[in-house]
């Protein structure tokens, strides 16, 4: 037990070492790219820094699966200049079993990770994509999804129109059961329509089964003058192309809200696919920790004198990079149909688990 949290306590300060390296780096470099993108604009230092340090943890968290392989290559590379390796051996212990400690530190870094890490990453890119917006004077987010159905916002200098339906189709151009709210540019209500069905043409809504009240008319009772029509057209900017754009990534979204969402999304008659996929990729993530762990103890786990060191960690690097190659391509195949949602998120990280292991046991327990 005390060699155990003896290689836990070295492996734990070796991954926080290595994860602090990268912060420092990655918040150089996009300090950088945001007075690249900003400079001109009124934001001051400050506000750039804050935008460098709301952006970092998205990056640093996509990155997690190369810290933790560094941090495993630093980590035996050291024991075994030490020899420490040697004497742990030497004592009867197996690889495998040295190898408890550091699995198990990985796994706990890949839940705190999912299950902490990922909701400040969302609320931080989220925060950081509205300062975006507005430092480029751009508009926010037009769509938003509800236990109600789907939200749409249009609108330009002279008025905006709130549009609320309970279904879609999959690309946000079809609406049912959809009313739309007008506004002035003062933001008092202008006119209500209600409608059975909306679709969305160049420039403007196709409405059928409307009935519309005005409130601009200066009428007490707007029901007076309300009228119904089997077909009627209302301008619009948008296009589908921003619809779709408005929904983000799913990483935008806190893995504790995720679920909720993917059944307002599906409820909302969307496709949600994508979303599903990112779940299962999230929830895989802690075994793909694991595993990059496996593949730098495999070719590590040796003593310094036996040579070739610097080929043994370029084939670790290579081997960790293309099981983390592997598993995006899955993503790209499960979010596509091409392959099951199960089988592209879990199927490769337990395969780069089954891989390194079986190359464990053949050199160092064979």
């Amino acid at each position: 037990m005390t060699l155990h949290l003896y290689f836990a306590r070295r492996f734990a300060k070796t991954f926080l070492s290595v994860l602090l390296v990268f912060f420092a780096i990655l918040v150089l470099i996009d300090m950088i790219e945001q007075i690249r993108r900003f400079g001109e604009t009124e934001a001051g230092f400050g506000m750039l820094l804050g935008l460098t340090f709301l952006n970092v943890p998205e990056t640093l968290y996509g990155i997690l699966p190369l810290v933790m392989i560094l941090s495993t290559l630093a980590l035996f590379l050291g024991l075994a200049r030490s020899s420490e390796l040697v004497v742990t051996r030497a004592s009867g212990r197996s690889a495998l079993k040295s190898l408890v400690a550091p699995v198990i530190v990985a796994f706990v870094v890949g839940i705190l990770a999912v299950a902490v890490f990922n909701p400040i990453v969302a609320a931080t890119s989220k925060q950081y994509e509205a300062l975006a917006d507005r430092l480029r004077g751009g508009e926010v987010s037009q769509l938003s999804l509800t236990s109600e159905g789907l939200w749409l916002r249009q609108g330009d200098e002279s008025g905006q129109t709130v549009i609320r339906a309970v279904r879609s189709n999959l690309d946000g151009t079809e609406l049912s059961a959809v009313t739309f709210m007008g506004f002035d540019g003062d933001g008092r209500p202008a006119f209500r329509i209600e409608a059975d069905r909306a679709r969305l043409t160049e420039g403007a809504w196709a409405i059928e089964g409307a009935k519309e009240w005005r409130f601009d008319t200066g009428q007490a009772i707007p029901e007076a003058e309300a009228f119904e029509t089997e077909r009627m057209s209302l301008a619009s900017n948008l296009t589908r192309d921003q619809i779709l754009d408005s929904f983000g990534t799913p990483s935008a979204i806190p893995i504790w809200e995720l679920p909720g969402f993917i059944r307002d999304l599906e409820t909302a008659g969307f496709s949600a696919r994508i979303h599903k996929t990112f779940l299962h990729m999230e929830l895989a993530l802690p075994v793909l920790l694991v595993a990059m762990v496996l593949v730098g103890a495999g070719f590590t786990m040796r003593h310094t004198r036996f040579g070739r060191t610097g080929m043994m960690v370029m084939l670790a690097l290579a081997l960790g990079f293309t099981l983390y190659f592997i598993r995006n391509f899955a993503a790209i195949l499960g979010e596509n149909g091409q392959i099951p949602i199960l089988l592209a998120a879990w199927g490769p990280p337990v395969a780069s688990v089954l891989l390194p292991l079986g190359l464990l046991l053949h050199l160092e327990d064979g």
